[in-house]
């Protein structure tokens, strides 16, 4: 799963550096979109966190018919919800790219952009509610292979469909999405085969359980998806204040923002691939078992981030010289990976706990950590260091924020699972 990440983020990651290369106001117009686009996917996270609870309670508790309705039913009803979302979007660019600081240029850059973009946010979002049945069945592999295909698709379409080949001049910055859109629609083509072959979904009963899952999915889904769309909004605040400083402070903001996705590769297949194991032993009453997880998941996370994030940060100018060649923008984006980078780790730490939650029956708390995380500290301490110290104070002061979430969701999770109920047997 963990490879699958690595390459579904890096793809990502290597669409901003292709798009890098055709100068700086093209990349700050793909920057101004990542707010809405993390906007749908936390849309389907959220989505999909209900999807593997829900799922994977219902399988051990040993009722196997209610996860196959369920599985039917999450897969239309997230299709049609991502959908809408998709066309309000649409509908709504002008004002909300505006109020984020575009300007008209940027406006321009940005409408060509952004109708391809936001067909691949929705094929995406398909195929992630279709990981998210194979996930709640314990089946891994196949999505973290499925996204290492599609991955790999974008790559060899996105110089061709960007720069072009012979003759033809390429489609510029929208030919980067046109190629998520072929990859991501291959992968779904793919994934639906697959899903064929298995006894997964069922036709019948689905109107009887969604009567009947609503209010449960609801509960899970519904502070689920409200933490999940917290980290979208912060990040539309945190663009205005980016803007505030510069086009090219917004360019290198967007590589960073791109990099910090692929940085957190592990945290991300963990709070993919943890909340079923944690959902079938809370469905068992395992709290033994739900112990030694998160001791295990939080060691790996510190460890693995710590390391990454000192690495990179001692190679920042050279990877930052790797994905853009306009030297403020450069220069900005060494910045941005010394403070960033390091303090990532205790940003991991926050995500497992937040994800944890959802799975272990604590969607409000969950809720809570993720607005206290992002509201509470990070965008407190971006825009105060961004008022004293400039560029260099917003970033030291994103990575302050990050640092003091981690503490904050580490004191709560020790709290939750010190309760008599949930306290280990054997510690």
């Amino acid at each position: 799963m963990a490879i699958g990440v690595l390459s579904l983020l890096g793809f990502q990651l290597v669409d901003s550096a292709f798009i890098a290369r055709l100068g700086t106001a093209p990349l700050a117009a793909q920057s101004f979109t990542f707010p809405l686009s993390f906007l749908i996917i936390g849309v389907q996270v959220g989505m999909g966190i209900a999807i593997a609870a829900q799922i994977s309670r219902s399988l051990g508790a040993g009722d196997s018919a209610r996860a196959r309705r369920l599985g039917s039913l999450v897969l239309v009803v997230g299709a049609a919800v991502i959908g809408v979302l998709a066309l309000l979007l649409w509908v709504l660019q002008a004002p909300i790219f505006l109020r984020l600081g575009a300007d008209a240029s940027t406006l321009e850059l940005i409408r060509d952009y952004w109708a391809p973009q936001l067909l691949a946010a929705w094929l995406g979002a398909a195929i992630y509610f279709g990981y998210s049945l194979f996930r709640a069945h314990g089946n891994t592999r196949l999505p973290g292979s499925m996204m290492v295909m599609t991955s790999l698709v974008n790559l060899l379409l996105d110089p061709l469909l960007i720069f072009g080949v012979g003759s033809w001049e390429g489609l510029g910055l929208p030919g980067a999405a046109w190629a998520t859109v072929v990859a991501f629609a291959t992968g779904l083509v793919v994934l639906g085969w697959q899903v064929g072959r298995t006894n997964w979904l069922a036709r019948h009963g689905l109107v009887e359980e969604l009567r009947a899952s609503a209010r449960s999915f609801a509960g899970i889904a519904g502070p689920a998806m409200i933490s999940q769309l917290m980290p979208p909004l912060a990040a539309m605040l945190a663009i205005a204040v980016v803007a505030s400083q510069g086009e090219a402070q917004v360019a290198a903001w967007g590589l960073a923002s791109r990099l910090e996705t692929l940085s957190l590769m592990v945290v991300l297949a963990m709070t993919m691939s943890l909340p079923p194991w944690l959902g079938r032993c809370y469905g068992a009453g395992d709290w033994d078992q739900v112990h030694r997880l998160m001791r295990l998941a939080l060691r790996v996370i510190i460890v693995w981030q710590l390391a990454l994030g000192l690495l990179m940060a001692l190679a920042a100018p050279w990877v930052a010289l790797a994905l853009s060649g306009n030297p403020e923008v450069r220069d900005d984006l060494a910045l941005l990976i010394r403070f960033l980078l390091p303090s990532y780790a205790a940003l991991g730490v926050c995500m497992i706990v937040v994800s944890a939650g959802n799975a272990l029956g604590w969607p409000l708390r969950a809720m809570l950590m993720s607005g206290a995380r992002l509201f509470v500290f990070y965008l407190p301490c971006l825009a105060l260091g961004a008022w004293l110290g400039g560029f260099l104070g917003l970033a030291a002061g994103a990575a302050i924020g990050n640092l003091m979430a981690g503490f904050a969701a580490w004191c709560v999770l020790r709290r939750i699972l010190a309760s008599p109920r949930r306290r280990a047997r054997v510690a």
